[in-house]
């Protein structure tokens, strides 16, 4: 088989070293040493692979191989390396190395394609760091803004001085943008992040759709008080109490809104954070997330509704900001069907899912014909240290990909955006 197992799983036990813990936890996150050191592993072995490599004017670390047809739009493979706080190794590490491989595969065979064939390690799709994400696959689609350059951490540093640091010019950011004419299709193979795939019992999945997600944050302001000699009712303004029935009315908005949209609240912060002190202000945050934009879109109407009239409740200040929105959208179905095939290729049984975390490729569907495969991650965990692949269903999504590229790069009509 051209797909080399063991390489792979080496691979990746080697990149899961770089900002981890004792207990297994990796962080690393965009612009920081550690996510250089990773990105300098990742170039290595890329250009083993027969890759010639560049870091585009974000941080995009991209690996190319010319085809028969030079300037053909070529077949792109891509995922990310960072990671969320006390993450694990496998989400989006092993779409990267997957397309590593291919590309490894490819080249070690003598194998050229008809399309050049590129395999990116984007930058900060995460966005933990500055709390928005998708950053280096909207640099490529031309989706970034200058306002987007002033985000800053929690350390107050922003994305500008951080790409300063880091020996990039944030006022060049433009030139990462690629146009539709250069890319052909892109292909992400990921973990699911879910348990269908292991609940079907099935190694590997056929993404259909990928959901959109929106990011609010909410920040309260009421008044700290004596928690013992403030009796309960209206002369307390508890930032606390209000952020508690604010998750829970963004949990019914979602139910109501459609069985497929969620809502979770996934960061809350209370001031002055001692234990009897009324908490005179919180921070919080909603993510809300559906296949269909109306129904997404109904719930988070639902959700800002419960804030205000929750906010006057306890007579709380509330302001919200929204720092992502992305639209649902299908994918490809001349790269489903690719997919398709090259799983029918392998004898594995074809099982089509929709993706309810975002991706790089929602973003690449503005460029490019649009696939992804999943690949079954252990009792659905993700983002976790409990995250886990097992060899050989990391081997199985690999070569599922390797077939789809095959297919994908031979001379053919090109067609463009969910034909």
């Amino acid at each position: 088989m051209p797909i080399q197992k063991d390489r792979l799983i080496e691979r990746l036990a080697a990149l899961g070293h770089i900002g981890s813990t004792p207990e297994g936890a990796v962080t690393r996150l965009a612009y920081t040493p550690g996510y250089r050191q990773a990105e300098e592993m990742v170039r290595t072995w890329m250009e083993e692979a027969g890759l010639k490599t560049r870091i585009d004017a974000v941080g995009n670390l991209i690996g190319r191989c010319e085809g028969k047809m030079s300037d053909a739009p070529c077949v792109m493979l891509g995922s990310h390396i960072d990671s969320v706080v006390s993450g694990g190794k496998y989400d989006g590490v092993l779409g990267v190395l997957s397309g590593v491989e291919v590309a490894q595969a490819l080249f070690e065979d003598g194998v050229e394609l008809d399309v050049p064939l590129e395999v990116v390690a984007f930058m900060d799709e995460e966005g933990t760091r500055w709390e928005s994400g998708l950053w280096g696959s909207q640099a490529i689609a031309g989706q970034l803004t200058n306002a987007a350059l002033q985000r800053h951490d929690r350390m107050g540093v922003t994305i500008a001085e951080a790409m300063k640091e880091w020996g990039l010019d944030p006022a060049q950011f433009a030139a990462a943008t690629r146009s539709p004419s250069e890319i052909d299709s892109y292909l992400e193979l990921h973990i699911e992040q879910g348990a269908v795939l292991e609940n079907k019992g099935l190694a590997v999945g056929v993404v259909s759709a990928i959901a959109g997600a929106l990011l609010l944050s909410a920040r309260l302001s009421g008044r700290a008080d004596h928690a013992g000699a403030t009796p309960m009712g209206s002369l307390r303004h508890d930032a606390m109490l209000g952020a508690a029935e604010m998750a829970l009315a963004a949990e019914a908005a979602a139910m109501a809104a459609s069985p497929t949209c969620v809502a979770t609240v996934g960061q809350l912060e209370l001031k002055p954070g001692v234990f009897n002190i009324i908490p005179g202000e919180a921070w919080m945050t909603f993510d809300i997330r559906d296949i269909a934009e109306t129904t997404r879109d109904k719930a988070e109407a639902g959700i800002r509704e419960s804030i205000v009239d929750i906010a006057r409740k306890h007579g709380l200040n509330v302001t919200l900001e929204e720092s992502l929105r992305t639209t649902p959208v299908p994918l490809s179905s001349m790269v489903v069907e690719a997919i398709s095939d090259a799983c029918v290729e392998l004898g594995l049984p074809v099982f089509r899912l929709p993706s309810g975390a975002g991706h790089d490729a929602q973003v690449m569907t503005q460029l490019a014909d649009v696939g992804m495969i999943f690949v079954r991650c252990r009792e659905g965990i993700s983002h976790s240290p409990a995250e886990y692949v097992t060899p050989q269903d990391a081997f199985l999504g690999a070569q599922v990909l390797h077939e789809a590229v095959v297919q994908l790069g031979q001379a053919r009509d090109i067609r463009r955006h969910n034909d």
